[in-house]
């Protein structure tokens, strides 16, 4: 996503084979004929939610297309038509449940039931995941994917419990991203991934970048696919070293997530006499207080990374929204 983008033509085989991996997804969150899907998105080049629909018409759920309305009209138009479920990033649901508390909207008069997340972390990070599931007042499944390789792995109901690989479409390997050689089951390391049934696009043994942490226990769901702990853990070359401590994006937002007041932020990393340094800017509701909340974030970041971050809280609207996969760490060179 911030590289010259991928192009790839898939035939019409490849193409059945995204709808039956994306099929697992929606499967393993549950849906079926009976539900329907809303995809709050307008159809650009991005392949994950065009996938999703294809998957919806292979377990004959209904699809709803979101596209060419902002959000408030989104939320009435779930409203109106009975969206039981629903695929978009982690932060575009968090902005949906924004811009319904500024506006008056009330969630509950939607029937929605299942929230499925793609495209960046989140519903695999604690404590986004559950303020997700707080505001929606349902149940929210992780999936991941790449546009390369397909959607490999999914959520299911036993949570939290990491997700499945799909097994029946993918082989995959966890490797030392150093050594290239296999990591015991537990062990972090790189996920490696060969994709079965995309004849028009085959890869094999692609790097991924994506970390993982490998479980072939069997799962009290029934189903026997490996799964991988904590869903995706964060990528290789995500990670940046501050102050000798090896700092990935996604355990920061876990902790500044966990103050309920924060209702949006950014995480810079710069370079100040030769060192790095992290700074983080916060939106914080207007009914918490700013120095409670500032101080909040910068014990647990403290307590649990041993960093002491420069926090500053900004007023409310400075910071960008989201729609699709959303930018919120920043690295300045």
């Amino acid at each position: 996503t911030t590289a010259t983008p991928l192009r790839v033509i898939d035939t019409s085989e490849s193409w059945e084979w995204w709808g039956r991996c994306w099929g697992y997804v929606l499967a393993g969150a549950g849906l079926t004929e009976n539900d329907r899907l809303f995809v709050p998105f307008s159809f650009g080049p991005f392949i994950g939610f065009w996938a999703a629909v294809e998957g919806a018409k292979g377990i004959k759920a209904l699809m709803i297309p979101g596209g060419g309305r902002d959000s408030l009209q989104r939320l009435h138009l779930m409203k109106e038509l009975g969206a039981t479920a629903m695929c978009c990033t982690p932060t575009y649901a968090l902005r949906l449940a924004e811009v319904a508390r500024d506006s008056g909207f009330d969630l509950c008069e939607i029937p929605l039931k299942t929230l499925i997340h793609a495209g960046e972390p989140g519903a695999n990070i604690p404590a986004t995941k559950a303020r997700i599931e707080s505001v929606w007042n349902t149940k929210c499944y992780d999936h991941a994917g790449a546009s390369e390789v397909g959607a490999h792995s999914f959520e299911c109901e036993i949570q939290p419990n990491g997700t499945h690989a799909i097994e029946s479409e993918f082989i995959v390997e966890v490797l030392n991203p150093e050594t290239l050689e296999p990591v015991p089951a537990g062990e972090q390391g790189e996920l490696v991934i060969t994709n079965l049934g995309r004849i028009g696009y085959p890869v094999i043994r692609y790097r991924s970048g994506d970390l993982v942490r490998l479980n072939p226990e069997s799962c009290e769901c029934g189903r026997t696919f490996v799964r991988f702990e904590g869903g995706v853990l964060g990528r290789s070359d995500d990670m940046v070293v501050v102050r000798g401590i090896n700092v990935f994006p996604s355990a920061v937002e876990n902790l500044v997530r966990q103050c309920e007041a924060v209702e949006e932020f950014r995480i810079t990393v710069s370079t100040e006499r030769e060192m790095a340094h992290l700074t983080i800017d916060l939106e914080i509701s207007k009914n918490a207080d700013e120095e409670t909340s500032r101080h909040t974030v910068d014990q647990a970041i403290q307590n649990e990374l041993s960093l002491r971050p420069e926090i500053k809280v900004v007023p409310s609207g400075t910071l960008p929204r989201f729609e699709m996969k959303a930018k919120r760490f920043h690295v300045e060179k």
